[in-house]
């Protein structure tokens, strides 16, 4: 039973009339629940009633990397070590459009995470990109060949709707210096399936609470929730503290640990029929890169991951400072963001200066 804490680290910046809202630095290891979802598919990809799988490789959608940004990529790792964007998709089309996600158009990358797994395979390391990060994209190619050229101050979220998954790699590939060797994303529809699929979470609040903008009307309390009442519950803001994105992510992180428990404790690779429900619910959610567009290649890249222990996983926000342009928006902050992704590339420890932000938040 997870205890959610949801009076901490609050940033005094709160959203603006157009909606838009801060994204101050966040602490270590807070958790996103789209790493998670994915962890539990590729377990379940790599169980052993796999044969029953297999009819659902048509499910996944997948993009070829190399083709869409060609060759102007950072070299690969001379090290056996991977490293994977996962993006969260806030589209509100299709299956989405029943759930309470917003009326906004498009579709835009809700959560972003690049996450290292360094050599030898034992444990994982995800860096968060704040949605509100201002970002130089590069010049990128759409699917129709058509050339979208280069542009500064872009809000690092909107890139995906404005020229697509590949476009996001290869901008995230020239912040950080780092080679992408895989994607995917997962929508909020395959959010909902994970958790309806297991039987719901149970999350305890420390307080009431009420947010008619995602939906969520809890009572301080224990809780169990089903797949649409978690989509609630991990993206509300406007129910808890000042109503900045921050209140949000530290739920999130709470959540993480609780749907966790509650795979742990079902023991799904023992249930084949709730495991092919699962993955029938979230491959038909997932687009991955070309070489992880199927179960094989899933249940393959699973198990090279076996040593990872999702609980011991560090979370870092990038760190970011407040753009003095305009403060509603953050930069990433120097030197702290060039060290990090350093570190990364060079497998070598992170220092805890490049774990702080100079953008407070309001927070200590």
């Amino acid at each position: 039973m997870t205890h959610i804490n949801t009076t901490e680290n609050r940033p005094t910046a709160k959203p603006d009339d157009t909606g838009r809202r801060d994204s101050g630095p966040r602490r270590r290891r807070r958790g996103r629940i789209v790493l998670l979802t994915l962890l539990v598919l590729l377990l379940a990809a790599g169980g052993t009633a796999y044969w029953l799988y297999s009819g659902l490789d048509s499910n996944i959608k997948g993009i070829d990397l190399d083709k869409a940004i060609g060759d102007d990529r950072p070299a690969k790792l001379p090290t056996s070590g991977q490293n994977i964007l996962i993006l969260g998709s806030d589209s509100r089309a299709g299956a989405n459009a029943a759930l309470k996600t917003g009326h906004v158009s498009g579709a835009r990358s809700d959560t972003a995470l690049v996450v290292h797994i360094p050599e030898g395979r034992k444990k994982a390391i995800a860096i968060s990109i704040p949605r509100d990060t201002l970002v130089t994209r590069p010049e990128c190619t759409e699917a129709d060949g058509s050339k979208v050229p280069s542009a500064r101050r872009v809000m690092f979220n909107s890139v995906y709707s404005q020229v697509g998954s590949a476009c996001v790699v290869k901008t995230v590939e020239q912040i950080s210096g780092i080679r992408m060797d895989h994607y995917m994303e997962i929508d909020f529809a395959g959010f909902k399936g994970l958790v309806d699929a297991i039987g719901g979470v149970t999350v305890t609040a420390d307080e009431d609470i009420h947010d008619t903008s995602s939906g969520l009307d809890l009572t301080a309390g224990t809780h169990r929730l089903d797949g649409t009442q978690s989509l609630e519950f991990v993206r509300t803001r406007h129910g808890i503290g000042d109503g900045s994105d921050l209140g949000r992510i530290g739920l999130q992180q709470q959540f993480l640990t609780a749907l966790l428990s509650e795979i742990k404790k079902q023991d799904l690779l023992g249930s084949p029929t709730k495991t092919y429900k699962i993955a029938d619910s979230l491959t038909q959610a997932l687009t991955t890169d070309s070489d992880l567009a199927s179960l094989t290649a899933l249940a393959e890249f699973g198990r090279s991951m076996n040593g990872v222990d999702p609980s011991t996983m560090e979370t870092i926000m990038l760190p970011v400072s407040y753009d003095k342009i305009d403060p509603n928006r953050v930069v990433a902050a120097e030197p702290q963001a060039s060290t990090l992704w350093k570190a990364l590339r060079t497998d070598s420890a992170i220092p805890e200066s490049a774990k702080k932000s100079p953008a407070t938040g309001g927070s200590s």
